[in-house]
């Protein structure tokens, strides 16, 4: 199936639905919405828009890559062996499977994912 691409339009601006509090949270009262905008048949690839209130939250890609492209915002990415990695708008990133670390936003954020599972 052809997507509708007018769906992919002004992405950065566009209503992504209700905020909900983050599971994975650990730190201050983050709040998080998400719309996928599509969805590969087998369900193992997904294409959204994110966006997350500050705080800190734990991430955990053991059965997926998510590939990010960051829209506002700024973040910090501490990776497991601790190093600090600051990202935001306009920058693109990778985390493959197995990655694991703790997010810390910064300054509300918002991206657009692609997961691929397995």
């Amino acid at each position: 199936m052809i997507p509708d691409f007018a769906s992919h339009l002004a992405l950065a601006q566009m209503d992504i639905g209700p905020f909900a509090p983050k599971p994975t949270s650990f730190e201050g009262d983050q709040q998080e919405a998400a719309v996928e905008l599509w969805a590969s048949p087998d369900g193992r690839i997904s294409l959204g828009v994110w966006e997350c209130t500050p705080g800190r939250f734990t991430a955990d890609r053991s059965a997926s890559t998510e590939f990010c492209h960051f829209l506002s915002g700024r973040i910090e990415m501490t990776h497991e062996d601790g190093r600090v990695q600051a990202f935001g708008p306009g920058d693109a990133i990778t985390l493959p499977q197995g990655w694991k670390g703790i997010w810390r936003v910064v300054e509300r954020v918002r991206k657009i994912y692609v997961i691929t599972q397995g």
